[in-house]
This record gives structure tokens, sequence and C-alpha cells, in this order.
């Protein structure tokens, strides 16, 4: 599951908050039918990021390697890697079951070497997996439960095995922290996303308690028990690391 956009104008819900709030979100089948629109306008280089992130996971996964996709609605990277490595397979887990359908549509012509689970992480299967990626969804969540779920994910792969992590994350410093919002929308804008919207999406994320810095990032993988975890993409307020089981 990725991040809120503008598409659907919703901020990310405390992990305090209900599941059922959580997951409202991601259940107007208006906002997911046009979810594909989003993330693209709003996170620089996201077909750049799908590419890499694939490429790091091949430089240790096997050839025909099991992968593991924690936040897997709406499908972007599982169509992504799907067809850049076409021995591989996949188990894609989101909690709402309109992402997971969309994820099903998007992927469809790899539907074959692709399981769709809904759930979180706790709901995937135990593995052993060869490799693992969570775009876009970590920011939800406070540390403690980042921590936990990062640990959770590399629990289920193998020693040594891959792990690509990719969300909002910028500096939190007052001053710093507005310019980088600020140069959030306007990529936005320059993208051709509503105006309206991008405003809305920009106050959501400012208002968000779950936004931290690309160190305090790093330090919860640091944390799960991931290691050699190095920065590999940074675009505006995303940031990407790789990390090893």
């Amino acid at each position: 599951m990725t991040s809120p956009q503008p598409s659907q104008a919703q901020p990310p819900v405390p992990p305090e908050d209900s599941s059922q709030t959580f997951l409202q979100s991601f259940s107007d089948p208006q906002a997911v039918a046009r979810y594909v629109e989003g993330p693209p306008r709003y996170t620089p280089g996201l077909a750049a990021l799908h590419r890499m992130s694939g490429l790091l996971l091949a430089e240790r996964a096997p050839a025909a390697a099991r992968v593991l996709v924690l936040g897997a609605g709406g499908g972007l990277e599982l169509k992504a890697l799907a067809e850049a490595w076409p021995d591989w397979t996949f188990v894609g887990v989101d909690p709402a079951a309109e992402m997971l359908a969309l994820a099903a549509k998007t992927a469809a012509p790899y539907a074959e070497r692709i399981e769709l689970v809904q759930g979180y992480i706790d709901d995937a299967p135990p593995g052993p997996f060869d490799a693992a990626t969570c775009l876009l969804t970590l920011h939800f969540l406070d540390r403690e439960a980042r921590v936990e779920t990062a640990r959770a994910l590399r629990a289920r792969l193998r020693p040594g095995a891959p792990c690509v992590v990719a969300h909002a994350s910028f500096p939190q410093e007052p001053g710093a922290r507005e310019a980088w919002l600020s140069r959030y929308a306007a990529f936005a804008l320059a993208s051709g996303a509503d105006p309206e919207q991008v405003e809305a999406a920009r106050a959501a994320v400012s208002a968000s308690r779950y936004m931290f810095s690309p160190e305090e990032d790093e330090a919860v993988l640091n944390a799960a028990g991931f290691t050699d975890v190095a920065l590999f993409y940074a675009a505006f307020t995303w940031r990407g690391w790789v990390g090893y089981a």
C-alpha cells in the first residue's frame, strides 16, 4: 500500500486509530480506481525506483527467487518486478481488499506468478523468502510499529537475503521541513496533479506525526536487525534503502 496521494486526499492515519479507519483511505472505489495516477505524480522517479529495487534484489536473489512484497496494493511494483524478472514468483500482502483487487488487475498478465494475501505482515507466509520489498508503506507507522514490522519482514527472509524499503522520509528540523514539503508539492504540480489536491496532500503530510528524518528511518532498519543498510534512493521527500537479513 502506498501513501495516500491527492487522488484520495487523505492524511496518513495514526496507528492508534482503528484498522477500519486506517483502511478508509484505500477503500473508496473512486479513489482506488484512479490510484495508479497518483504515485508517479508525487514520487519522483517511481519507475526508476522499481527498476533499481529489482536490480538490488537480483544481486543476491537466485534466478527463480520467491519475493515478498509488503504493501502490494495497487500492484505497481508487482507489475514492474514481474515484467523485468520473468522467473521470479511473488507473494503480495496488503490490508485493503479494494487495493488488492486493483493489484490483481494491474499485474494481471503475471497472475500465475503472484499470490495475493489480504492482511498485514503477520498474515504473510513464514517463508523463507529470497528477497522482499516494502515500498511507500512504512510512513504510516510510528517508530515502534515500524521496527516490529521490519523485524517481522526480516524474519521471513533467508539469511543474507536483500530487502528494499522506500517511503516518505525527509529532514524534520523547522525550516528545512517546510522547504522539503514545498518541493514535494512543486513536483506534484509540475507533474500535472490538481492544485487543490496537491495542497490537501501537502497539508496532510505536514500534519502527520509519523514523518521521520532519513537518519531515524535508517536507525529503524538497523534496530530491526538488517545489516549493511545503505541509502540508494533520494528524491525530495522520499528515501530508499537496501539491507540484508
